[in-house]
């Protein structure tokens, strides 16, 4: 497009403008309204839309999170072990799962919750790991972490 005068530069938006237009409107398609026909105030609602998507992508994930949080202890609370105390006994166990997939099996798969619910206890059992949640009192004993190092060193040698 060839403009002989600035004023009518100006004044062309052409395409650019009906591709932004179009755009928003897509975007308001589904509302109702001038919210969806009228671009000033589609405008302003699809931005607000969006805005809300955005922070919903983080709130949806910290919702599910707290589901799979509730349903592990709530399975541990059936099965007599704390949370804290199943993670770190599977860990000793080397049986490596998530959130999601404990959530999962506590809530439709019962008799396998039930197992490693066991096998994370037998485990502990084994360690003799005493479970950190009993609210005990420290021994006063203060303890430097190079001479333990050393010394578990120097029975590793023997």
């Amino acid at each position: 497009m060839v403009f002989l005068t600035v004023a009518n530069w100006v004044r062309a938006r052409g395409p650019d403008e009906f591709w932004r237009k179009r755009r928003i409107f897509r975007l308001a398609a589904h509302y109702i309204g001038r919210r969806r026909n009228c671009y000033s105030v589609a405008v302003r609602n699809v931005h607000r839309a969006l805005v809300y998507a955005t922070k919903a992508r983080k709130l949806k994930k910290q919702d599910m999170k707290d589901l799979w949080n509730t349903r592990i202890l709530a399975a541990c609370e059936q099965h007599n072990i704390t949370a804290f105390s199943l993670k770190e006994g599977l860990d000793r166990a080397n049986i490596m799962l998530d959130r999601k997939s404990l959530a999962d099996l506590a809530a439709w798969e019962p008799q396998t919750f039930k197992c490693l619910a066991a096998v994370a206890q037998e485990k502990l059992r084994l360690d003799g790991f005493i479970d950190g949640t009993d609210k005990k009192e420290p021994t006063g004993i203060n303890l430097n972490l190079k001479d333990v190092m050393l010394e578990a060193w120097l029975k590793e040698k023997k």
